[in-house]
């Protein structure tokens, strides 16, 4: 194939090579003369200085669109490095709250121990309790050998929780005084008259209060507000352990004896450490 001419005589190629020549020549002699203007310099800076633009320009956005690329990579490195220190300190608090709970709950075991340093105690844990929301019965993480036996008083709060049922070597089971089956002689502290405490969880979860009975109060002197201890005759609980508060009393139909309700010293919903009396009520009474 034959090489096309330009205007019919100087094929193409040669007259870009002459072309090319040229410019090359008259920019030569416009540098070694220092000619300035005229229509070369208007073609110069016609084609030379906007395409000297474009490529600044160009150059220019490549480097600030990959400076803003690194700058995009170090914010989420530092975000995620500042994230996993959050998360960190998250987990610490959470810990030091978990921790603080438990010594504040130790605290106030010793307190009780104090409270009652008249028996010898051991502190335990609960590791399971029975289908209602109140631990009307429960599981501690002690057993027989850890110096449990059945129907040794259990504490927390400032006053009695219930007694222990059954025993196995590591665990025990207990039933709080709110447990429907329970019944406890008590004595109201400020008169030393007697009266029965039974647990009822329907009156548990309606009033968070339980009942008495049985109470002989001749001369009107129980009031709200007196504290119900354990009784000296009970064949089960020590006596002096503090049960809870009036919260009401009324003559029963007889006309002889009266009735009422009492509102726990325990918090029977948030239970998690007791003391267990490691002393039976037959041991004490044969002191």
């Amino acid at each position: 194939m034959r090489q096309r001419k330009a205007g019919g005589g100087v094929p193409s190629k040669y007259l870009l090579m002459i072309l090319s020549i040229i410019c090359i020549m008259l920019l030569f002699f416009s540098y070694s003369t220092g000619f300035t203007g005229g229509p070369l310099e208007t073609v110069a800076n016609n084609i030379f200085i906007p395409m000297q633009k474009g490529i600044d320009y160009i150059g220019s956005s490549i480097a600030i669109s990959s400076a803003d690329t690194k700058t995009r990579e170090e914010l989420v490195k530092e975000n995620e490095e500042l994230q996993a220190q959050v998360d960190d300190l998250n987990a610490t608090i959470s810990t030091m709250e978990l921790k603080l709970k438990e010594l504040n709950e130790l605290q106030e075991l010793y307190e009780l121990d104090q409270t009652y340093y008249d028996y010898e105690t051991t502190g335990a844990r609960i590791i399971g309790k029975g289908t209602s929301n109140w631990f009307n019965t429960f599981t501690i993480d002690k057993g027989s050998k850890d110096g449990i036996a059945v129907n040794m008083n259990v504490i927390a709060d400032g006053g009695l929780v219930g007694i222990v049922t059954s025993v196995g070597d590591s665990y025990a089971v207990v039933r709080a005084i709110i447990d429907d089956t329970s019944n406890v002689s008590a004595t109201i502290s400020p008169t030393d008259d007697n009266c029965i405490v039974s647990g009822s969880l329907q009156n548990m979860t309606s009033d968070n209060l339980i009942l008495f009975s049985n109470l002989d109060d001749d001369d009107n002197e129980v009031a709200i507000g007196d504290v119900i201890v354990t009784s000296n005759i009970s064949d089960k609980y020590l006596p002096g352990i503090m049960i809870g508060y009036v919260s009401s009393v009324s003559l029963d139909e007889n006309e002889l004896t009266k009735s009422g309700t009492l509102t726990p010293a325990v918090d029977f919903k948030h239970l998690s450490d007791v003391l267990v009396i490691l002393q039976l009520k037959e041991s004490y009474q044969s002191e």
